[in-house]
């Protein structure tokens, strides 16, 4: 199988440094590969909150992950700090797609990329709820800049 094509800091327009744990690490002396989807979700919710969008406690809406991929390029290891850098490539009627780089602290290629579907559903019925123009405004400043 092969892996993507590299995206560079270029591709990202949000981003959030993550420092490592030492707990992070596996007995391989590197951040183990579950950790790198807690970066993902980190940096994703991390911005929806910012951005006023996203209450954990009370938002009516709640994004439930229906797919994640991710690819290795390079180990990430404590203490490390990873960059992470954020962008969305679709975004439906109550779905997006982001997608994530970890970029070891100042460095311009990614350690690793991958992504995250999320469907947006009702918090009380759990059926999908359409994004609303706030959550759209949101998104579409994460949409990758046209080359």
């Amino acid at each position: 199988m092969s892996k993507p094509a590299l995206r560079g800091r270029d591709a990202y327009r949000h981003f959030l440094t993550i420092p490592t744990r030492w707990m992070d690490n596996d007995v391989y002396g590197h951040i183990n590969n579950v950790v790198y989807y807690s970066y993902f979700d980190t940096v994703v919710n991390e911005y929806l909150l910012r951005q006023g969008v996203l209450d954990f406690g009370a938002s009516d809406v709640i994004g439930l992950v229906v797919e994640t991929q991710c690819n290795y390029f390079e180990s990430i290891a404590f203490p490390d700090r990873v960059e992470a850098g954020l962008r969305v490539s679709k975004v439906g009627t109550s779905s997006v797609r982001y997608e994530i780089g970890l970029f070891r602290e100042g460095s311009d290629s990614p350690a690793a990329q991958g992504h995250f579907v999320h469907v947006y559903v009702d918090r009380e019925t759990r059926r999908p709820k359409p994004l609303s123009q706030a959550w759209r405004a949101a998104l579409n400043a994460l949409e990758p800049v046209a080359a």
